[in-house]
């Protein structure tokens, strides 16, 4: 009996220490082989071979951006709920997993709807530079 314990307790353990591998392998492995002050240039950002010049606080995105992300995560994350209906459609009748994926949809589609007649999917005109 106190032998089934254990093998279930290594099995948590051995997970826990995989687990823990698998976060700190990254870390190590890239202080391990990072490249070193060399030339004076490796703490600067290094972006599609260009060299940067300012900050990064100095850019500033438009509210457009931000409205069209958190309508992507909304719609994203709500189509998962989509999965379970899935998969449980063959125990339930074709009514009314039609109706609830319809009910379903319809309230998504009046959230863009809504979000249309607020005009969010309006790209403003870009002003041109001097």
């Amino acid at each position: 009996m106190i032998e089934q314990y254990l093998v279930e307790y290594m099995y948590v353990w051995a997970l826990l220490l995989v687990g823990i591998i698998c976060g700190l392998a990254p870390l190590i492995i890239s202080m391990l082989f990072a490249p070193r002050e060399l030339f004076g240039k490796t703490r600067d950002t290094y972006e599609c071979g260009m060299d940067p010049f300012g900050t990064a606080w100095n850019i500033r995105f438009d509210v457009s951006y931000y409205l069209y992300a958190l309508i992507f995560l909304a719609f994203d994350v709500d189509v998962l709920y989509l999965f379970p209906v899935a998969t449980a459609f063959d125990k339930v009748s074709a009514v009314r997993g039609i109706s609830e994926i319809v009910i379903f949809v319809g309230i998504l589609s009046l959230a863009i709807v809504y979000a249309w007649a607020k005009g969010v999917f309006t790209w403003p005109n870009r002003r041109k530079a001097c």
